[in-house]
């Protein structure tokens, strides 16, 4: 019901995807828009708490069709399906249609790498 929106809002969607790593991202989206494509009946369009970890939705809270939708074309999109692959993105919609986007990826630090001072130039060659 809602693929054809999201598929519209998806570069931008990417795009905030990447600039996630940095902090929470907001994309503001076009009411009419979803209002349209649910036929004038009465749904509700904003959820909480979808998550992607490496690619898979989280199957412990019940979604929405709205939001059911997003995490399909995520999981289909080869660019987001890379993006998503090993990473752990939150999305959640309130009321006034602001798609909300955080990168909660605990990134491991590298190990230290242990250089040595070469001063004998004999050691060089």
């Amino acid at each position: 019901m809602f693929s054809q929106i999201w598929k519209k809002y998806l570069p931008v969607i990417i795009i905030l995807m990447k600039r996630s790593t940095s902090g929470e991202q907001t994309l503001n989206m076009n009411h009419t828009d979803f209002e349209r494509a649910a036929g004038g009946r009465k749904i509700k369009f904003s959820f909480t708490n979808l998550q992607l970890n490496k690619g898979r939705i989280n199957n412990l809270a019940k979604h929405l069709p709205l939001a059911k939708d997003l995490s399909l074309l995520l999981q289909e999109n080869e660019q987001s399906k890379a993006l998503i692959r090993d990473q752990f993105f939150e999305f959640s919609m309130n009321n006034q249609f602001q798609l909300t986007i955080k990168n909660t990826t605990q990134f491991m630090e590298p190990e230290p790498v242990i250089t040595s001072d070469v001063t004998d130039e004999s050691k060089i060659a």
